[in-house]
């Protein structure tokens, strides 16, 4: 129950600062990827998945994979209204979003940087909906924020309790 509820009021935590920041600057600091991103820093909070290069890398990874699939197949199209049934901006959606997930899906395997919710980010950015480069690079400084909160309060707590405290020990 307490891992649980830590679990929870932490990704909470974490999520509030973002939610701050895009309310303070009205940029789109909070996006559906990052909630699984939060939700996995909170729940392994020193695992092999939490590592700042593997979590930063692949959204990183993400945003330009689904920029370049976007910017190629799609450009002006976006999946805010579905498109007809057959039709060419549905195709060239479509196309943009299997396109970024094969990228971005290769590269992360390629640099070890493998965290699924980048393929979330890739298409956010491929089909249109956050596919400019300010709104990409919004996506990655979001993501830098998140992994900074996370590593802050990891070393807080370790000075506060000790790594070795029985509620923080895997």
């Amino acid at each position: 129950m307490r891992r649980r509820l830590g679990t929870s009021l932490y990704a909470g935590v974490l999520f509030t600062v973002l939610g701050l920041l895009a309310w303070a600057s009205g940029q789109p600091f909070v996006f559906p990827s990052l909630g699984p991103s939060a939700y996995i820093l909170a729940f392994d909070r020193r695992g092999e998945r939490t590592r700042a290069y593997r979590v930063i890398g692949s959204h990183a990874i993400g945003a330009l994979g689904g920029l370049a699939a976007y910017w190629l197949l799609a450009p002006g199209v976006t999946l805010t209204a579905l498109p007809p049934a057959l039709s060419i901006d549905g195709l060239r959606l479509a196309g943009s979003g299997v396109f970024s997930i094969m990228v971005t899906s290769w590269t992360m395997i390629a640099t070890e940087t493998n965290h699924a919710p980048a393929c979330a980010t890739t298409l956010i950015v491929s089909l249109g909906l956050l596919s400019t480069p300010f709104q990409a690079a919004v996506i990655v400084v979001s993501v830098v924020v998140l992994v900074a909160v996370h590593l802050l309060v990891v070393r807080l707590f370790e000075r506060l309790v000790g790594a070795n405290h029985p509620a923080y020990r895997e």
